[in-house]
């Protein structure tokens, strides 16, 4: 999997997000993303949905964008890796 090719496309579709780490691989930059937005670390405590819930939304909103199919599959086969990591 290219992982800076992703890094890119993840980018084009979560674009208010700070997506940098200094050392860090783009592998690593781009799992912790997703991480982060499963558990929807980005809201407020009070506000976050489990799990599955964003998950779905992720998903959702992947397949609405206009990126290429071969990224879409990628990007959602990413996020169904960390949301089964997470609900371990």
């Amino acid at each position: 999997m290219d992982f800076t090719m992703i890094l890119g496309e993840y980018r084009r579709i979560w674009n208010n997000r700070l997506l940098e780490k200094e050392g860090e691989s783009d592998e690593a930059i781009l799992k912790e993303a997703i991480s982060r937005e499963l558990r929807d670390e980005n809201s407020h405590p009070r506000v976050r949905k489990p799990v599955l819930s964003k998950y779905h939304s992720a998903v959702k909103r992947i397949l609405a964008t206009s990126l290429p199919k071969e990224s879409k599959l990628e990007l959602i086969a990413l996020h169904t890796a960390m949301a089964e990591e997470l609900a371990q």
